[in-house]
């Protein structure tokens, strides 16, 4: 129930791609501010949640994580590497890879297991399609499968990264077939997932047109040379100097 009220409060228009209908707090000021980085907003992370939900307890002897790399089937990079590579911490990303090994023990994660983490966080509604466009985004050589290393380079990038980082990853979720554009075929698809998953226990309730009228929106304003497709340059001009979308950005970490 707890997770079900979760996802109910971050369905607000803005999230789902409805900017223009959410009205702007006074006291959050008009201009984007990026998140801090808490242990409360990397905590609002489906996966995070998924992942830490299986880790050793915190009173257990770090050192184990050190001793636990070289026993499992695919060893992921040392620690410390991934530590340079990512925003997290040397203690987070131990309790990160305890529960990746917990519930993952040959080191990789497939889609199935990501249709079973947001069908579990959002009972609601139907989370299939978007738990698959959201694993061929993680999984960037497109094997099947996803390694410890590339999960928390993907996490951190979306919970912790830039804004150019996080839009960058944005647009790579939307280009479905990976091809460089973004066609209003692939947004429609991504946006549907996306009120699927969601359901009908959303406030305000959301119409069945909702994700068309929003492509319609979102294309008016990127496609600038009105040649059917965005590219990536359209789309990180187009997200950067629109507050509405920036301030969206800060909802996105909820259905990740």
């Amino acid at each position: 129930m707890q997770r079900a009220k979760e996802a109910m409060k971050a369905s607000d228009g803005s999230l789902l791609g409805d900017p223009g209908h959410t009205p702007l707090n006074k006291k959050e000021g008009v201009k984007w501010q990026r998140p801090r980085l808490t242990r409360k907003a990397l905590m609002r992370c489906c996966l995070v949640k998924w992942i830490l939900s299986s880790a050793a307890p915190q009173g257990s002897d770090s050192s184990d994580s050190e001793l636990e790399l070289s026993t499992v089937r695919h060893q992921p990079e040392g620690l410390d590497q991934l530590q340079a590579q990512t925003k997290f911490t040397k203690k987070e990303l131990q309790s990160l890879y305890r529960g990746f090994k917990n519930e993952c023990p040959t080191g990789l994660v497939d889609e199935d297991t990501f249709k079973l983490i947001y069908s579990q966080f959002f009972p609601q509604g139907d989370a299939t399609m978007y738990a698959h466009f959201l694993f061929n985004a993680f999984d960037a050589d497109g094997n099947g499968a996803i390694h410890f290393e590339d999960f928390v380079v993907g996490l951190s990038i979306l919970l912790r990264g830039t804004v150019h980082e996080k839009l960058k990853w944005a647009f790579n979720l939307y280009d479905i077939n990976k091809d460089g554009y973004i066609t209003k075929e692939e947004m429609l698809a991504i946006m549907k997932s996306i009120y699927d998953m969601m359901g009908r226990h959303t406030y305000p309730i959301l119409r069945e047109d909702a994700p068309l009228a929003h492509v319609e929106r979102f294309f008016q304003k990127m496609d600038r040379n009105q040649d059917g497709v965005v590219t990536i340059d359209e789309f990180l001009e187009t997200c950067q100097k629109d507050e509405n979308i920036m301030r969206s950005m800060q909802l996105f970490e909820n259905v990740i």
